[in-house]
Parts: structure tokens; C-alpha cells; sequence
């Protein structure tokens, strides 16, 4: 790919000499490739990185590690049948190496291991290509890989699927993963024993002596630092030596990820380290685990990433790296999908197809009837399944695109196959699936018109607290603990990524849960961001129940009312419903145990998606007031608890006055 325009500027710090191509070098122990820009070493035939040369600097990995903790592809995975998400580390260390392609303007190189039935119980039942791609005048170099099982091969499970970098933690120190999210981090010595105390889990540590004084008193924790799948495009690291270096891991297209746009996903984090996620269990839990039955054949293809490295004259502002690997980011997103790759397996642009429409919303209480465009809608195409499905869904691929302000969308370089079309709006509640399946073949361009979204409605709205957006974020979110803090999030939009703030909620409310009293209390400000246990000594919790106070004027007790819970997240909880009597045995509603997210304790503000629609008779109410009480009743740990994105009460369907009055709209 090219190169930025002013990083073009400076040029001539790279000695830009196209004449001299790529180059590869295959040792015994290594294979090399170099171009102008940089030289890549691997570990042959196992396929690990073992060293990145730029310029005037020997090796831009963590030369204190192993050659195999360097960089390097690996997965989680377990037997079938395993309990939880917790599996057995693979690093991934092949067994052959081929060269694909060399000339000079390209190398291509492919690290495989295969598996057979004399590794049953031993290796993941996988066969694996690694390949790593470099190109002439390309500061950086490329690299996806090809996961395939064949049916009968024995059942099993994968957690996780990444590929890391860890860096020159005497050079690398300063992180960047979003404009408003980039920072000077500590060291990771500083979280050994003696510099760093342990907190409530092993990711979370409280920098008590660190080497950097200005550190002190901070809470460092990898899951401070996730995002989004569709904001992680790119991210990494600086060295603001003379001259400064950039190294950033570029995702150009999200195709290849589990479960949607939406997915939170870990980034760059102390180390310095840089991750490039293409599958995990995090902040979704067990529903999310890659689950292979025998029989089941499967082929996959993760990536392309791109590892990027730039550099500066000395005494230039080390944050323009920053702006220049946005830029090349873009360079990376308009070139997809690439067509220099040589497997079979990645489908060039000519053979993929597109989608387009037009997606409306009908509401009948907020529009009169009216449609209303679904601005700002997440559109994308999935594995076939029923609506919402997208979101647990991790074996294929998955095409997102937003609807613009008058619902047109179009999803391109889709790859053939037979897809579902879903949508969620934000602003409403519920998800959108749309009746027939799409066929993608290659070069098609299809439209289906316009689609029609009828949210889940029953009558009129009585009240409602919050945003139907699937986050709790427009809730209150307290300030942390004055001893827990990260100094990248004080005064920030994402407040909620604060260490501890569970433990804020029994300081605030001390004698009792939390009530709130609709049309007088403000949930920015009144309703807490998370509903958790409570803490009743050193060792146990206990659930809690919180009230929503309303009056109701007039009560049809004939009728039957409608509660929407729209949860953004939830954690081993149990969510139970009752109405003006909280001692009533049995709850109107229960959802069950539901979710494994862990998003509270790894400072989430949304997981997955529930919603619940529940059936209130109209005989449970009061003329005046009433309260409706949520309970959380597990509690083994703090951890347990859910977040909810949208609560509203319906009143029953109006009749319609032209006809009988027994006939009242469904």
C-alpha cells in the first residue's frame, strides 16, 4: 500500500529505493524478509515472530523474552464438554514452511501444521496456516491465517483466537487506541510483587511502588483499555526516543470477527503489548464459545491485519505517528479487500457481491402511523438465524454498514453465501430480521427496497427510564474510590472504565437500595449504572432489590399492562419482577439464570443483549401509587448483576371507537 502524504515528507529518513524489491533470506532456524523499509525475521518452521529490525533499531520486540514471546498467532481451546471458558493455551508453533510467492514486489509465506488422530487430546483438531505477506516499499508487513477442521474429526471448543506482539518495553511507552484514549503507561515490572498489589482478580493491579513515581496510586487493568469491534481499526504504541517510532496493529475490515459490530473486544494494553483479537469469549461468556460437534466441517480465514511502523525526524512531535497511522488506516480500509493474497481462500473484489435498501420504522405511539427512517441503524448480514442471533453468532463471517439519516444503506464486499439480514435502531427496542434469506453470489448487486421495522409495542407509553441504545451508559456512574484510580479517565466520556466501582454502589446507598421515583428523579443522576450485590461482610453478598415508584391515575384491571426490560448486560444473575408487594414468594416474572459477560468487573458498560417483555395484569395495580420491585437474588460474588439499557411500562392497547367496543388494536 502507499504511503500518507506528509509521512512521504519524510521520506528520505527511510532511504526510499524502490529498486531493490523484497528480499527473503531462508536460514535453518529462520526465515527473513526486507524490503526498503524494514526486515521481519520468523522462526522456521514454527512461524513465530521472532524479530522486527526498522532503521537504526536491532529488533523492535521485547528482546528479554523467549523468541516464542514475541509475536505470535495463538488460540484457547478444550475438549467438548468442558466446563466454562477456560481452556489449554496453543501458541500455534507449525511444523512446515512453504514459500507461496517471491518476486520483488512480493513475498508470501505460509507456516502450517496439520493435525491427525495420533494428536487426539493433545492439539486442537485443526489444520492451521499461518501466513505473512510483505510488500515492496510497505513499511509494515501483513499477515491472516486459515483454520480448518474436517467433519470427522473429534468435537471441541475454542475460547479465544489472537495474534500478539510484545514490544521493547525500554522503548515503547506511550499508548494510543483512540483519540481520546492514548496515554504514557507504566512498565510491566511495575505490576510484579513489591511494585504492583494485587486486587479483586489477576488482570486488575494497584501500582503501590512503581518505577515511574507519577504511577503511583494507579490501578493498571488490560480490560481498561477494549473497544468496540467496529472502533478498533487501529491502534499500538510509541517511542518517543530520537527519532520517534510508531507500531500499529491496522484491522481494515471487521469481516472476520465473532459476533458483530458491537463485540468488545482487548486492544493494546501494558506489555507494551498489542493484540489483534479475532475471536473471544470476553464480555459474552460461554454464549460466545466456538462450539465444533463431530461432523461438522468448518473453514475460516482471519485477517488480513497489517503491522505498521512509522517514524520522524528527531525533535519532531512524536503524536503526529498517531495522525499519520489514521491515515494510513484509511489507505488500508479503501484497499480492502486486498488482491495481492495468494490462497484461494480470500476472495477477491470481483468475486463478492453487495446489498442495498432502505429501512423504515413503524411506531404507532411515537408516529401517528407514520414511517420514520431508521437513522443511524446497524444493517448487517449474518448467518442465517432468527433475529437478534447475530450477536452469539462466531463460526462465519458478518457485513455491518449504518443506515444514513433517511434509512438507505448499502453493505458491500460481502463474501458469497447465503446470509440473514438484521438490524437493530437505536431509539428503539427490539431487533429486526428480515423474512428471506439472501443469496450473495459473485458480482451481485442487489437491492430489496424498502423494509419495514415494527418495533415490540402494546400500548401507549405510561413511563420510561433511560435510552434504548443497548448501553447503560446515560446512567450515573460514580466517581471512583480516590485510591483506584486511572488517571486516562477522570473527567472522560468513559468514566464507567474506572476500577472498583461496584463497591461505590453499598457507599452510596448504605441503609438501603436504590429507589426511584418516576417524573421526579433523573436517571442520569438516580439510577446507578449497574444493579449489583451487596457486600455484608469481608466474605458474603447478598442480593438487592430496587424500587421504581409511579402513580397511575386510571387502572384497567381487565387489561394486561406490558414491562420492557431491555438489559444491556448481565452476569450470573437471576432478575425477578414483582409488583407492590415485595414479600410475594413467587415473582410475577423471572428470567432464569442468565449471562457469563463479566462485564462489571472488567468495566464494561454492555455485554449482550436481553429483552424481556412482561405480562402485568391489570389486577396487580393500584389507582395512585404503585411500585414495581427488581431483584437481583444471586450473589455469590460482586461481581453478579446486570446493566440495564431501557425500562418502560405500556398501558393496555387503546380500543378503536369505530368499531365494536370489545375489538381494542393487538
Amino acid at each position: 500500500m502507499g504511503l500518507p502524504l506528509f509521512f512521504m515528507f519524510f521520506c528520505f529518513l527511510f532511504v526510499c529505493v524502490s529498486s531493490l524489491g523484497v528480499q527473503l533470506q531462508i536460514q535453518d532456524k529462520y526465515v527473513v524478509m526486507e524490503n526498503e523499509m524494514l526486515q521481519v525475521t520468523l522462526s522456521n518452521p514454527d512461524g513465530i515472530v521472532t524479530g522486527i529490525r526498522f532503521h537504526d533499531i536491532e529488533n523492535l520486540l521485547e528482546v528479554g523474552n523467549d523468541e516464542f514471546n514475541r509475536g505470535y498467532w495463538d488460540l484457547v481451546w478444550s475438549k467438548a464438554g468442558s466446563p466454562g471458558t477456560k481452556g489449554t493455551l496453543d501458541r500455534i508453533e507449525t511444523t512446515n514452511f512453504t514459500v507461496i510467492e517471491e518476486n520483488e514486489e512480493k513475498v508470501e509465506l505460509s507456516f502450517t501444521r496439520l493435525w491427525n488422530s495420533s494428536l487426539e487430546g493433545k492439539q486442537v483438531p485443526l489444520n492451521i496456516d499461518k501466513r505473512f505477506i510483505m510488500l515492496r516499499g510497505s513499511s509494515g508487513f501483513y499477515t491472516y491465517a486459515i483454520f480448518e477442521r474436517l467433519a470427522e474429526w473429534p468435537a471441541f471448543n475454542i475460547d479465544n483466537i489472537r495474534m500478539a506482539f510484545k514490544l521493547n518495553k525500554d522503548k515503547f511507552h506511550y499508548m494510543a487506541i483512540a483519540d481520546d484514549r492514548q496515554r504514557f503507561m507504566p512498565l510491566p515490572d511495575d505490576r510484579l510483587r513489591g511494585r504492583g498489589q494485587a486486587l479483586a482478580y489477576p488482570e486488575a493491579v494497584l501500582l503501590v511502588n512503581p518505577i515511574e513515581p507519577e504511577f503511583k496510586g494507579e490501578v493498571d487493568d488490560k480490560y481498561q483499555y477494549s473497544c468496540k469491534s467496529e472502533d478498533i481499526r487501529v491502534h499500538g504504541w510509541i517511542s518517543t526516543d530520537d527519532p520517534p517510532v510508531g507500531f500499529w496493529q491496522i484491522t481494515p475490515s471487521i469481516e472476520f470477527r465473532s459476533a458483530g459490530p458491537l463485540k468488545q473486544y482487548l486492544t493494546s494494553h501494558v506489555g507494551p503489548t498489542t493484540l489483534a483479537l479475532f475471536h473471544s469469549v470476553h464480555y459474552s461468556g460461554a454464549d460466545l464459545i466456538l462450539r465444533f460437534p463431530q461432523g461438522e466441517p468448518w473453514k475460516k480465514v482471519f485477517g488480513p491485519i497489517f503491522i505498521y511502523i512509522n517514524s520522524l525526524l528527531d525533535g519532531d512531535d512524536p503524536l503526529l505517528l498517531w495522525e499519520d497511522a489514521k491515515q494510513q488506516m484509511m489507505i488500508e480500509v479503501e484497499s480492502w479487500p486486498y488482491d495481492f493474497l495468494a490462497s484461494e481462500d480470500f476472495p477477491s473484489l470481483d468475486q463478492r457481491g453487495s446489498v442495498s435498501g432502505r429501512l423504515l420504522v413503524q411506531e404507532r405511539y411515537v408516529s401517528n402511523g407514520q414511517y420514520i427512517s431508521a437513522n443511524g441503524a446497524y444493517v448487517g448480514l449474518a448467518a442465517p438465524g432468527d433475529a437478534g442471533s447475530w450477536q452469539r453468532e462466531c463460526k462465519g463471517y458478518q457485513f455491518w454498514t449504518r443506515a444514513d439519516e433517511d434509512g438507505y444503506f448499502s453493505i458491500s464486499n460481502v463474501r458469497t453465501g447465503n446470509y440473514s439480514l438484521y438490524a437493530w435502531v437505536p431509539g428503539f427496542i427490539g431487533d429486526y430480521r428480515y423474512d428471506f434469506n439472501i443469496t450473495i453470489t459473485e458480482r451481485c448487486d442487489i437491492n430489496i427496497g424498502d423494509l419495514v421495522y415494527e418495533p415490540p409495542r402494546h400500548g401507549p407509553t405510561l413511563w420510561e427510564i433511560g435510552i434504548p441504545d443497548r448501553s447503560a451508559a446515560e446512567f450515573y456512574v460514580p466517581n471512583p474510590d480516590p485510591g483506584y484510580i486511572n488517571k486516562l479517565y477522570v473527567n472522560h466520556s468513559d468514566r464507567y472504565r474506572q476500577y472498583g466501582l461496584w463497591e461505590r454502589y453499598a457507599e452510596l446507598y448504605p441503609e438501603g437500595d436504590l429507589i426511584y421515583t418516576v417524573n421526579l428523579d433523573n436517571y442520569t443522576k438516580d439510577w446507578f449504572f449497574t444493579h449489583v450485590t451487596r457486600k455484608k461482610d469481608n466474605k458474603t453478598y447478598e442480593g438487592t432489590t430496587w424500587q421504581i415508584k409511579f402513580e397511575l391515575k386510571n387502572v384497567n384491571e381487565s387489561a394486561i399492562y406490558k414491562l420492557r426490560l431491555a438489559l444491556a448486560t448481565a452476569h450470573v444473575s437471576e432478575l425477578q419482577v414483582r409488583i407492590n408487594d415485595p414479600s410475594t414468594k413467587l415473582a410475577l416474572f423471572s428470567t432464569g439464570q442468565i449471562g457469563k459477560e463479566n462485564t462489571i468487573a472488567r468495566h464494561g458498560i454492555y455485554g449482550l443483549y436481553w429483552l424481556f417483555n412482561v405480562e402485568v395484569p391489570g389486577t396487580l395495580f393500584f389507582e395512585g401509587n404503585n411500585t414495581i420491585y427488581l431483584t437481583q437474588t444471586l450473589s455469590i460474588s460482586p461481581f453478579q448483576g446486570v446493566m440495564y439499557d431501557y425500562i418502560r411500562l405500556e398501558a393496555p392497547p387503546p380500543c378503536d371507537s369505530t368499531k365494536n367496543s370489545l375489538f381494542c388494536i393487538s
